[in-house]
């Protein structure tokens, strides 16, 4: 299986010691799916990392370790994404996630996201890190 991580959690997962963001990376880790991130989404982590977490820095490289940095997604493929109700800076992940060929879209923005929970967009469905850690241990 293969999730795709928006922004805010590659932040959780750096941030935090525990939670179901570090849960999906110990599966990764087994080898039980893959984590996908694309530049986009790690320079915003990354951004607010440097601004909330002083010590992010080596659990980010332990992550970055585990995850597979996928191209950005073409431009029609992003203005695609733009007509799914995303702002203009969230429209890039979804188009990445779908770009990648991700089973999931990872997000906990329910801001901008949440209109998207539960749906599947051109073979991407839209989930909660509940909802995708969830679905792993459910294969």
């Amino acid at each position: 299986m293969r999730l795709f991580f928006d922004a805010n959690v590659i932040f959780s997962a750096a941030h935090q010691e525990e939670g179901r963001a570090q849960a999906i990376v110990a599966l990764a880790r087994a080898g039980q799916c893959t984590v996908l991130v694309s530049a986009h989404a790690l320079e915003e982590a990354r951004r607010n990392l440097t601004l909330k977490s002083a010590d992010h820095e080596p659990r980010l490289e332990r992550l970055l370790a585990t995850v597979s940095l996928v191209p950005e997604a073409p431009a029609v493929l992003a203005a695609w994404a733009g007509e799914q109700g995303l702002p203009r800076n969230d429209a890039p992940i979804l188009a990445a996630a779908v770009h990648a060929q991700a089973d999931f879209l990872v997000t906990g923005d329910r801001r901008d996201f949440g209109h998207l929970f539960g749906r599947t967009l051109r073979g991407v469905k839209v989930a909660t890190p509940a909802q995708a850690l969830a679905a792993l241990l459910r294969r």
